[in-house]
């Protein structure tokens, strides 16, 4: 199918319906946090312990470097425990930002403050932290709790992780049950000679995903003994995918090139994301649009938001400045499609953040997304500056304004002969 064909048939009707139940979704969140406390009433004994399953784990970076480690477990929902876990799930599932928040207002966040040097710890809040953090399935616990929890929604609008429900002290905290480990974590977790980048690209490439990887790496179970500490959630989201997407790219630098100019486009939660694959050596951009009146630029009468980063053929060494852990999840997504292709290319992503994301839930949503969108049909045009062109129309920007805000926009004037030869995907 032709790029212009492609797009004409895409639906508007699904971005028009976002924005108009953003409007209302506001309000549900209120309704959310009402009926988790209903249910830690109903589930809470003597107000002080509760036993529940925890999915997953979460580490604080206030403070650092003492953190608040903290063990999320739903409160009433046990059997379904696991979906309350973040996971590339929510997506197959096709849940919504109100479904996500559903399941975040019902998990508890019960939290110790540790130093994070706890490279040999396996007892106590932090020993139960990592229990439940290397197995495989969500663990049974049993926790005595300082007080009543708060209810309102932990976190803030730059975290990359997804929202966390209410926060309380923890005063004890242990396993009630023999936890599965896959053998995979087992070995790393042995061997404290293996630095973490190793033993992080060794679990993916024994099949762990992203999210597992980053679990162990959160509560310090990776790397060499004597570095083993506490990695922040909000860190180790973004180490995780910078490691793999490094490992990955190794695989593709000698790599043959694509033959042709491939375009893809999703939309999910608010979010439209154009990809743009082209003949060439690896290059890689996010150009992120972010709407008035979305999350990230709430002044409906504001100016529109733009936001980029690049690397080249050579990749990244410092962190992004503009697009923070989206570029990380965007680029993962990207190169798992090209190792699988045994291709590389030079990819432009851009990401729209309409007023239909109307809360943040994470980047999880961003990395999923591209990796559905690249695994699916893609439109072909005759150049990448041929599909830019004919992608500007669907977007909130001039082309001019492209260029001045993309380094790839920039340049297409003068790349327009670089789009011959190479091998097809």
């Amino acid at each position: 199918m032709r790029l212009d064909e492609y797009v004409d048939d895409l639906d508007r009707d699904e971005s028009v319906e976002l924005r108009r139940l953003a409007e209302e979704k506001s309000y549900a969140v209120t309704e959310y946090i009402d009926d988790a406390r209903t249910r830690f009433d109903e589930t809470l004994s003597g107000e002080t312990l509760v036993g529940s399953t925890a999915p997953s784990v979460f580490v604080g970076r206030s403070s650092y470097p003492r953190v608040s480690a903290g063990l999320l477990a739903p409160v009433g929902d046990e059997d379904d425990a696991a979906d309350y876990a973040t996971t590339g799930t929510w997506y197959e599932k096709g849940y919504g930002i109100d479904d996500v928040f559903e399941r975040r207002t019902g998990l508890l966040n019960s939290t110790r403050r540790s130093n994070v040097d706890v490279h040999d710890v396996w007892d106590g809040f932090v020993g139960t932290q990592r229990e439940v953090a290397i197995a495989d399935r969500p663990v049974d616990v049993e926790l005595g709790l300082e007080d009543r929890p708060g209810f309102a929604l932990d976190g803030s609008l730059e975290d990359i992780a997804a929202p966390r429900g209410p926060r309380v002290g923890a005063d004890t905290a242990r396993v009630t049950e023999n936890p599965s480990v896959p053998r995979a974590i087992e070995k790393t977790l042995s061997d404290d000679d293996w630095r973490a980048t190793g033993a992080m690209t060794y679990l993916y490439r024994r099949g762990l995903d992203v999210y597992e990887i980053n679990n162990v790496l959160s509560v310090g179970a990776l790397g060499r003994g004597e570095n083993r500490r506490l990695v922040p959630t909000r860190w180790s989201i973004t180490a995780v995918d910078d490691t793999i997407g490094q490992y990955l790219h190794g695989t593709i630098r000698n790599a043959p090139t694509i033959d042709r100019t491939l375009v893809w486009h999703t939309e999910y939660m608010g979010n439209e994301y154009w990809v743009v694959a082209a003949p060439g050596e690896w290059e890689f951009e996010l150009l992120e649009l972010k709407a008035p009146g979305s999350i990230w630029n709430p002044d409906p009468n504001g100016r529109l938001y733009t936001a980029a980063d690049s690397e080249g053929y050579e990749g990244r060494t410092e962190y992004v400045e503009e697009t923070s852990g989206a570029y990380y999840a965007a680029r993962l997504g990207v190169l798992e499609a090209l190792a699988e292709r045994d291709r590389q290319a030079k990819v432009f992503v851009i990401r729209h953040a309409t007023e239909g994301y109307w809360a943040p839930v994470g980047v999880w949503q961003i990395r999923e997304s591209i990796r559905d969108a690249v695994d699916g049909e893609a439109a072909v045009a005759e150049s990448f500056h041929g599909a830019v062109r004919e992608l500007v129309p669907r977007l909130p920007v001039s082309m001019s304004t492209l260029r001045r805000t993309s380094t790839l926009a920039a340049g297409i004037q003068s790349d327009l002969s670089a789009f011959g030869g190479g091998v097809g995907p």
